[in-house]
């Protein structure tokens, strides 16, 4: 390979980074919604903490609950939930709604980089800029300030250990990949449809339940728990969650891991094969 071509591969990924940095910095600008965001679910947090604690009290005399995640764990399952409360694909991109809405989307298709890689750089900013945080502040209330007011049964517990630490890390960097994948989805969706509310509302039922958002996985029967976890909402919460316990450990953590890389790649391509299509078929209106 010649010096100018090696020169060139970098400069290649500099629009989609300086898209990704632009609209990171863009969302980290509205301070007060991200602060309105996490007092809310700071509140929602407490009530299925309360939740949970009301419903392991209940079934102290069955092994179910239990054997599959201790009270604790379920306890800092929450939390976790909570802070990554806006990883959740439940909607698209607003921008590209928007852009859809007004027929802007026609800039994007003579812009000289690839569309979908484009789209998908300024969604995973968006994301990352809202989950990450608000994750932080979570993580500030609820194994910080909750502990210190005396109230560490009901807070957030470390990982099981710092390659449990490491695990963890390495398997939110894939769930923001699968969230802005998913996103995209939704996204190709609303350019076709043009309009984003119909998909939208079908997305919410369907990423709340199956992402762990609403109950942890693990207290579903057992009969589901191969099907739930290969499912790839699963890799948003569920599966970051089992590596920061130690649930998923060694070859199962290498795994947990590889399934999410795999639902990246899977809808990355499923995503650039709708969207070429979706965008030839584009019609765009005005004049």
């Amino acid at each position: 390979m010649s010096a100018a071509a090696a020169d060139r591969r970098p400069a290649r990924w500099r629009p989609y980074a300086a898209a990704f940095v632009s609209r990171f910095l863009q969302m980290l600008q509205y301070r007060t919604a991200a602060l309105a965001g996490f007092a809310t679910q700071c509140w929602w947090g407490g009530i299925k903490v309360m939740v949970l604690a009301a419903f392991y009290a209940g079934a102290s005399g069955s092994t179910g609950g239990a054997a599959a995640m201790p009270l604790v764990q379920a306890i800092t399952y929450t939390w976790i939930a909570q802070g990554l409360l806006a990883l959740l694909p439940w909607g698209g991109d607003p921008e590209v709604a928007q852009a859809v809405r007004t027929g802007a989307v026609a800039y994007d298709r003579l812009r000289p980089v690839d569309a979908y890689g484009f789209w998908f750089a300024r969604t995973a900013g968006w994301i990352a800029a809202r989950a990450l945080p608000r994750l932080a502040l979570m993580l500030g209330f609820a194994a910080i300030v909750l502990p210190l007011a005396g109230h560490a049964d009901w807070g957030w517990q470390p990982p099981a250990g710092p390659r449990a630490a490491v695990f963890f890390a390495a398997s939110l960097l894939l769930a923001v990949l699968l969230s802005a994948a998913l996103v995209m989805l939704i996204n190709v969706a609303a350019t076709a449809a043009l309009d984003a509310r119909g998909i939208n509302a079908f997305a919410v039922p369907a990423v709340v339940v199956l992402s762990g958002n609403l109950l942890p996985l693990s207290l579903m029967p057992d009969a589901w728990q191969a099907a739930l976890l290969a499912q790839p909402l699963a890799g948003l919460m569920d599966i970051p969650v089992r590596l920061y316990f130690g649930r998923l450990a060694g070859w199962d953590a290498a795994g947990g891991l590889a399934l999410q890389a795999f639902w990246v790649l899977a809808l990355v391509a499923l995503g650039r094969w709708a969207l070429a299509r979706t965008l030839a078929r584009l019609d765009i209106q005005g004049g």
